[in-house]
């Protein structure tokens, strides 16, 4: 219910309030890592939890996620994806508040972190070694890494994560490492080649006993073979090994 007043709108109930918070993936010594802050005010003072805070009533919502992403941490200019609304009425002890959560995929060595704001650390934890987390923050670290699980098999986010250039056995590890299985290399590598998404290099790894080809995304390529209908699809169960007998 509502009445006019001087041009506006009165409604006679209580509004919630707007948060973002962002979920930030990178990948550092072989293990997935995320990206939190520790509180520096209460509620939860001192806890550890994910970038965000309270959306400005002038601003976006995403534009206010990278704004508060920024200003706790120093991270800027990536690529931001909604992940969930989050809203249950008691997931925040200071009022009524609705959380809106983004995710990225990021180069750990392109950003470094500056905990500054409502932050007075900021780090980088492993996925499955983080601490307790504020809020229902919990909640969303597993709607997120479930999200990402899932989107790893029909996009190619999974290149955020990697180099420029890499070998296939790099890219099949960190698949891996995000679908928590061990994948058979022979068929991962005829599915990866097959889908025409890689660039061979005239470039080789030279660390191991035998030279290793390096490869690169080609996301024009990628973006073109899309343009006419080509979906890009990895089934892992169909790259498994098989268990001997």
């Amino acid at each position: 219910m509502s009445e006019a007043n001087d041009g506006k709108y009165c409604y006679q109930y209580p509004h919630p309030a707007v948060t973002v918070d962002c979920i930030i993936f990178a990948l550092h010594e072989n293990d997935l890592k995320v990206l939190l802050i520790q509180r520096l005010k209460d509620p939860y003072k001192e806890c550890w939890a994910f970038p965000g805070g309270f959306v400005e009533i002038d601003e976006g919502i995403e534009e206010g996620a990278r704004r508060e992403l920024e200003e706790e941490t120093g991270v800027k200019g990536v690529f931001l994806e909604q992940l969930y609304t989050f809203g249950d009425p008691r997931r925040d002890p200071r009022e009524r508040i609705i959380t809106v959560a983004y995710y990225s995929l990021v180069q750990m060595s392109e950003h470094k972190l500056r905990a500054a704001s409502d932050a007075m650390n900021a780090c980088w934890w492993p996925v499955h070694r983080m601490p307790p987390l504020a809020f229902d923050h919990k909640k969303i670290m597993e709607t997120a890494f479930k999200r990402l699980q899932g989107k790893v098999l029909y996009a190619p986010v999974i290149f955020e994560l990697l180099p420029a250039k890499f070998r296939l056995a790099d890219l099949q590890h960190v698949y891996e490492i995000i679908l928590e299985r061990p994948l058979d290399r022979r068929n991962f590598c005829k599915t990866i080649l097959a889908s025409g998404i890689l660039t061979p290099l005239k470039e080789f790894d030279r660390r191991g006993r035998v030279p290793a080809p390096l490869y690169k995304f080609d996301k024009k390529k990628f973006q073109k073979k899309a343009g006419h209908g080509f979906v890009f699809e990895i089934k892992p169960d169909g790259l498994q090994k098989k268990s001997g007998k």
